[in-house]
C-alpha cells in the first residue's frame, strides 16, 4: 500500500482535535549539512528514488509550504509530478495538487512564479500587516491572501487559520529560515532528511535550520527510522 493510500485510510478513521495541522519538514542536505550553495542556489543532492518518495509525500499532503527565500532562489512549482498520483487525488475528490502556501511577510512573490503558472490547485500567500498594499492587491488576483502578524508572519496564527480551512497535514519544503521559525515555535511534528554523498561547504551556505539558534533548551528528537537509499541515508525524526 502506498503512502498516499495509507494516509487517506488513516485520515478517514481519525478524530482530529488539534488546532493546527500535522506539520512535517522534508529536505535533502549534503553530508556537511548544507541545503544549498553559498549563492543560495539549490543543487541536486538526492536521486530518482528520493524524488519519487518526495512526490508521494506531496501527494499525501493537504498543503505544501515554502518560504519566500526558496521561491525567489529556486522558483519551485511545488506540484505533484506523478500523473497517477494526481489522478488518485482527483478520484478522492481533491485538487490534483495540494494547496501551495508561500510565507511572504513583505509580499515579494513574483506574479510570474511557477506556483502560479504550473498545476491546478489552491495558492495561498501569507503576508504581514506591514506588506505594501499595492503588492498585496496584485497578488490577490492570483492567490488567496492570509494576513497573519504585524511585521513578521505569526506562524502559529497562520497554522490555526490553515487548519480552519481544512488543511490537516502540511509538508514544509524550506528554506532554512522558515524551518527555524516553525521548529523554534514548537510547530513541527516530524522531519525527513535525506543526507547525500556530497560536501558543499561554505560558511554562509544555508543549513537545514538557520535563524537565531538555540542557546539552551535544544529541540530534541526521537529517531523513527534510518535507511540507506541510493548513495545516501534517509532519516525520519519525531520531535519530542
Amino acid at each position: 500500500m502506498s503512502i498516499l493510500q495509507i494516509f487517506w485510510e488513516k485520515k478517514k478513521s481519525m478524530k482530529d482535535s488539534s488546532s493546527r495541522p500535522f506539520v512535517f519538514i522534508n529536505a535533502a542536505m549534503s553530508a556537511d549539512g548544507k541545503i544549498a550553495t553559498i549563492e543560495r542556489k539549490q543543487t541536486r543532492i538526492s536521486g530518482s528514488l528520493d524524488f519519487d518518495r518526495m512526490d508521494e509525500l506531496r501527494a499525501s499532503s493537504d498543503a505544501i509550504m515554502a518560504g519566500i527565500g526558496t521561491v525567489l532562489s529556486d522558483n519551485p512549482s511545488l506540484t505533484v509530478k506523478s500523473a497517477a498520483r494526481r489522478e488518485k487525488r482527483r478520484t478522492l475528490g481533491l485538487d490534483e495538487n495540494p494547496a501551495r502556501i508561500v510565507v511572504d511577510s513583505s509580499a515579494r512573490t513574483p506574479l510570474e512564479a511557477d506556483i502560479f503558472k504550473k498545476g491546478a490547485g489552491i495558492k495561498i500567500i501569507a503576508v504581514s500587516e506591514s506588506a505594501p498594499k499595492e503588492k498585496v492587491k496584485e497578488l490577490s488576483k492570483a492567490a488567496e491572501i492570509i494576513v497573519a502578524g504585524e511585521k513578521n508572519i505569526d506562524l502559529e496564527k497562520l497554522l490555526v487559520e490553515l487548519k480552519s480551512r481544512g488543511i490537516s497535514r502540511m509538508m514544509v519544503e524550506g528554506g532554512a529560515t522558515l524551518n527555524w521559525g516553525l521548529i523554534s515555535a514548537g510547530l513541527v511534528d516530524e522531519i525527513y532528511t535525506f543526507i547525500g554523498n556530497i560536501i558543499i561547504g561554505g560558511r554562509t551556505a544555508p543549513t537545514l535550520v538557520d535563524g537565531g539558534g538555540f542557546v539552551g533548551g535544544f529541540c530534541r528528537m526521537e529517531l523513527l527510522s534510518c535507511e540507506k537509499m541510493e548513495n545516501g541515508v534517509l532519516i525520519r525524526w519525531k520531535i519530542q
